[in-house]
């Protein structure tokens, strides 16, 4: 089941609002939340639940003795392994077993040894929310949490279940105990939720849609202007399908009382490669500082340590996106620009001025989704050397007729693409809101209205289109 699908629209998500609505007591929401949650989860296969059951009862098992007082380091530390150990199993297992076996396999000669097996959806946000809570529980961020339907509830909640953001336990664990919805805070969930709606399907799938016309699979008929058009249009796709994913999680959160952190703030206006890093996929950053980065001894111990954390922790971070060498080149290629950004620009980086700042994160970004596209390596390189007008064996056309007609088709909507990812409305709505408060609130309720109904228009007989970061 699919945020943008009709099923969830019409029929699941409103019987969950009014079930919530009419459960007086906190338990019996609870109650309510967690059965829909695995009804969610379990719509397309329901054999995988029992996969993020047996995540969850490893953490549940492992954390519960320490709450106990008196428990050795030594068994802390046990406890904590563990259950590290015992989620990332599984995830190693179903995400990378196949790839890491027929990696070994090519070096040795003797060709693939295992089939790559089928992914249970949202395996990587669920393992890494499961092991936040035993780790916040080992460092004393947090309590043990001694009801297992609640901690089930915190890593199965349908909201951020199968494409985050992804949750700290520390964050969470309060409102598992104590949360209300106001009047205001439901309409302002609601508007986010619209917003998110309306950004997957009226944005994102038209990216998805010109992607398609623009042919980049093409690769014999490649032209420099369609390897261009090809990556800018993925660009926004991948932002606008995962953002809205996020603002429809933080909405649907918002709406059943729970409140979760931003995910994405407008990171295509970042003028550093550190600063994107700042602004897309903030939680996944997040995780990453907190659990691995800073444990390894960040930038604490000195220039080679450094480099070498970074390249650990964006390399895991590339992997984490997909069992694939084109995940993990991405993934080191961020390493590099942050290590060459800190490390030898330094101070130096804010010098420069911040269009030409803007510009060039712009273009090593863009850059950077043509390794992310591709999980065959030949065919990336391929594209690559296409932007900037070679090939293999010699040049490529600047363009071709098709491509400049789809040019003139979606120059308008390029516009509109890239107008939306910058905070332009955000600020003009801000602005809105402190001048007249109140005719902002039913303006903005108006237009949330207005998109959802345009939303599900435009869904009515589309083709399913799952979100992106489903197969992550």
């Amino acid at each position: 089941m699919v945020f943008s699908g009709l099923t969830f629209l019409l029929l699941f998500f409103p019987t969950v609002i009014l079930l919530t609505l009419f459960s007086r007591r906190l338990s019996y929401q609870n109650g309510v939340l967690l059965a829909a949650s695995l009804l969610f989860y379990a719509w397309g296969e329901p054999k995988w639940i029992l996969a993020m059951l047996a995540v969850a009862a490893v953490n549940y098992l492992c954390a519960l003795p320490l709450g106990r007082e008196g428990l050795s380091p030594a068994l802390r530390r046990l406890l904590l392994w563990l259950a590290v150990l015992g989620s990332l199993s599984f995830l190693i297992y179903f995400k990378y077993a196949a790839f890491l076996l027929n990696s070994l396999g090519s070096l040795l000669g003797k060709g693939q040894l295992m089939e790559p097996l089928p992914l249970p959806i949202g395996i990587s946000f669920y393992t890494f929310q499961a092991l936040t809570y035993t780790v916040d529980v080992y460092r004393g961020k947090a309590p043990v949490q001694r009801n297992p339907a609640k901690l089930l509830l915190y890593i199965a909640c349908f909201p951020q279940l199968i494409a985050g953001p992804i949750v700290q336990y520390a964050d969470i664990a309060a409102q598992l105990d104590r949360r209300s919805v106001t009047t205001e805070r439901y309409i302002r969930g609601f508007r986010r939720f619209a917003v998110g709606l309306a950004k997957k399907v009226l944005l994102a799938n038209l990216c998805g849609a010109a992607l398609l016309e623009v042919g980049t699979a093409d690769q014999g008929a490649m032209t420099v202007l369609g390897a261009w058009m090809g990556v800018v249009l993925y660009g926004f796709q991948i932002y606008f399908d995962f953002s809205a994913y996020s603002d429809m999680a933080i909405g649907i959160g918002a709406m059943l009382g729970f409140k979760y952190k931003e995910n994405f703030d407008y990171p295509y206006i970042a003028c550093s490669v550190t600063e994107f890093w700042r602004r897309w996929h903030m939680s996944l950053g997040a995780f990453f500082r907190d659990y691995v980065y800073i444990p390894l001894g960040g930038n604490r111990k000195g220039p080679a340590r450094l480099t070498l954390n970074l390249l650990i922790v964006w390399g895991l971070t590339g992997l984490w996106h997909g069992a694939s060498w084109n995940f993990l080149l991405w993934g080191l290629f961020y390493g590099l620009l942050l290590i060459f950004e800190k490390m030898v620009l330094g101070d130096r980086l804010e010098r420069i001025p911040r269009l030409i700042r803007r510009l060039v994160t712009l273009f090593l970004v863009t850059l950077s989704w043509t390794l992310f596209y591709y999980e065959d390596l030949h065919l990336g390189f391929t594209h690559i050397l296409a932007l900037f007008g070679r090939s293999w064996t010699g040049t490529v056309p600047l363009a071709d007729e098709k491509r400049l007609l789809l040019l003139g088709k979606y120059a308008l909507p390029l516009l509109l693409l890239g107008v939306c990812s910058t905070p332009l409305c955000k600020n003009l709505g801000e602005r809105w809101r402190k001048a007249g408060p109140r005719s902002f609130l039913l303006g903005a309720t108006i237009l949330s209205v207005g998109l959802l109904l345009l939303s599900l228009l435009f869904l009515i007989g589309q083709s399913y289109n799952p979100f992106i970061y489903f197969r992550f």
